[in-house]
Formats: C-alpha cells, structure tokens, sequence
C-alpha cells in the first residue's frame, strides 16, 4: 500500500524517504512527496510536534506535584564520544560512580594545592577551564527563543569533542546528558530536552570539561531569552553580583565559611533569597572534592584559603523563598515556590595576592557585568 505525504491537505503518494526530522527524534514516522511540499506546509505541519511531546511526557509526570509552570518532555538518546577522548572512572561505570572521589572522600581531609607544573602543563588545569569557557561561548552563542535544550547538550557534546574533551556531567551518576541547562524555576541539574526554549525565560548553562591531562574545568551562566521582564533581569543581575561580591574575597587567609555571609547581603538586599542544598566545591583532577563552599550566611564550612587551593563558587539565587526540591527524574532540582532561580560560577585558583579567574572570558581579569553578553 503506496504511503501519502503527510502535509495536510496533500494527497501526492511518497515515493522518497524524506522525513521530517523532529518528527524522528519523536519517534514518529512522516514521509513527504517532496521537500517542497515539506516546507510549505511545515508551519502547520509542527504544531503535531508539540502535541507529540505532551502525550509523551516521563511516566514519572503523571501525578506529579510541579510547583510551577515548566514541564518536561522527552530526551534523545545518550551521546556517545570517540574512544580516543580520554575518559573520566565514571564514565563507564554501571551506576555512574566515581570510586576516585569516594577514596578522596575517605582518606583525604586536606584541601589539595597545585602545582605551577598541574596548571600550566599543556593538558594541565588552565587548558581544561580554557576548554570549558570555549564551550560554554559555543552553547551561549546556539541559545535562542524557539531552540531546543537538547540542541544546547547536542552543541556542547560536539564542541567538547572538537577540544579533545569529555563531558563531565555524561554519565555522572548516571547523569543522561552532556550539560545542565536548568530553565526558570530549575535551580540546577536540569535535563535538557526536547522542550523548546520561550521568549521570556531565562536559562542556565552549565559547562564541565575534562582534558586529556585529566583536569576539569567548571562554569556556568545565566542568560535572558527574547523579552525578559524586570523581576528577571533583577534576578539575573542579583546572581552574577553575588559571585562577584564572593570573588573579591578570595585570598589567602579568607575563611571559606565568610563567602556565605556576603552572598547572603548582597541577596537579601535585591529582596532575594540563597539556595543552602548546594554548594561550590574543589576541583581539578577531580570534578568535586574538598573545600566544601557554602553559599549562605552561619555556615560551617572548614578551610583557609591558601595560594594554590582551586574551587568554585556558584551561588543559586531564588526570586522566591530558598526552598528547592528534586524532580521525578532525580536530577533537576526546583524552586518550591515555582518562582524562577539564576546562578552563576567560576573555577577560580587562590595566587599569593589574591586570584585568578580560570573560567573568565579572555582578556577579563575581574569579572564584569554586561548584560548584552547574556541577553539572547
């Protein structure tokens, strides 16, 4: 029986395999007579996409509790990477373990200081974070209303593997995609997929990479999408100048408890509120170790800042109360209100004076805000 194109109102039998190609990642099968024909009639053609991706929401969203307006929809098939690309010990672990984080875990109190030989190398810490900041640029440069946020992970895969670089969210307990990109209410870890990204929203991107030396680089940003409303960009602004009011901090003797408190002013003071749930943390060889970097005030976070000490800052910053809670697909976490959450980080190395902003954008030193440079 000969297959008729599936343009509405098209009767032409098809006698290719042209397909449409959101449609197959929907795991739909329409064929059409020509491409002509196709993009005619694809304004009407994709609004089957939407229906589609509703009717195949996550089992685990029926019945769900949502605290807000973002839904999830399906998520494409695990990317896989060149066996060239070196890899992570979680990489191809069932269960997405790091046994090499847990034995720090259990044996190490101390907070690791680097070497001038681990940074500089030509596979050393700088060449990971240099990594990291190309590919965030790369996704940052992909954002836009209308596109997908499995786009965004599909983007920083192939950038990372150009870079001779692994993923480091992939697989990392279990962790199905390349990036957290984390939209409105998501605080962190959201999934991406197949959702569409909506004039107005803002969206986190959060970039990991790990070099061939076997380094991590870790950042994120949060970006204006199309017509963002004024609590939005207050947001917004609130988050990146809460990091930079914490980055000036950093210098040898600075107690890692301290960033917390002057986190939390330079919130409260916007009339917004600090995530506790999750913290900045050590990095380099592995993706997180000691110190533990708390974002909130009365914290007890242990350490001195020492030259050599590398580790993130990444204040989440609610429009709302402070409160989050985990999705059914035990990764994104959200705010418990619905109101929306902005975060920014940086992989930052302690110098005898004061720091270095490893994940900066070139020629940046000193963190500085532009808001042209996160508006989509």
């Amino acid at each position: 029986m000969a297959l008729i194109c599936s343009s509405p109102g098209c009767e032409s039998s098809v006698t290719t395999t042209l397909a449409c190609p959101n449609c197959k990642k929907l795991g739909m099968d329409n064929f059409f007579c020509s491409q002509d024909c196709f993009k005619t009639n694809y304004s009407e053609h994709k609004k089957i996409h939407a229906i589609a991706k509703q009717l195949s929401s996550p089992d685990w969203t029926h019945n769900f509790n949502f605290s807000g307006s973002l839904r999830p929809t399906l998520i494409s098939p695990k990317r896989t990477l060149p066996s060239t690309i070196r890899r992570p010990d979680y990489a191809d672990h069932m269960a997405g373990a790091s046994e090499s984080e847990q034995r720090d875990k259990r044996n190490h109190n101390n907070i690791r200081v680097y070497t001038s030989e681990e940074l500089d190398g030509e596979y050393g810490l700088r060449h990971a974070c240099k990594m990291g900041r190309e590919v965030l640029d790369c996704a940052g440069k992909a954002l836009r209303v209308g596109v997908t946020t499995d786009e965004i992970d599909r983007v920083v895969h192939e950038a990372c593997i150009e870079r001779d670089c692994y993923p480091s969210p992939l697989n990392y307990y279990n962790f199905p995609k390349s990036v957290c990109t984390s939209v409105n209410e998501v605080i962190c870890h959201g999934i991406p997929d197949y959702r569409e990204v909506q004039d107005g929203d803002i969206v986190n991107i959060d970039v990991t990479t790990y070099n061939r030396g076997g380094y991590h680089g870790d950042l994120n940003e949060t970006f204006l999408v199309g017509n963002v409303d004024d609590d939005g960009k207050k947001l917004v602004k609130t988050s990146f100048d809460c990091l930079a009011a914490a980055m000036d901090m950093v210098r040898p003797g600075t107690l890692y408890r301290d960033l917390g408190t002057t986190i939390h002013k330079k919130a409260t003071k916007s009339k917004c509120s600090v995530v506790r749930t999750y913290c900045g943390h050590g990095i380099g060889s592995l993706f997180h170790t000691q110190p533990n970097v708390p974002h909130y005030h009365k914290n007890k976070a242990k350490g001195t800042m020492k030259a050599g000490h590398v580790f993130t800052i990444e204040p989440m910053i609610n429009l709302g109360n402070p409160g989050d809670f985990t999705w059914g697909d035990n990764w994104s976490a959200v705010t418990t209100d619905g109101k929306r959450s902005s975060q920014f980080e940086h992989t930052l190395l302690v110098t005898e004076t004061g720091y270095e902003l490893l994940t900066g954008r070139e020629n940046e030193p000193v963190m500085t805000w532009n808001a042209a440079l996160n508006t989509r």
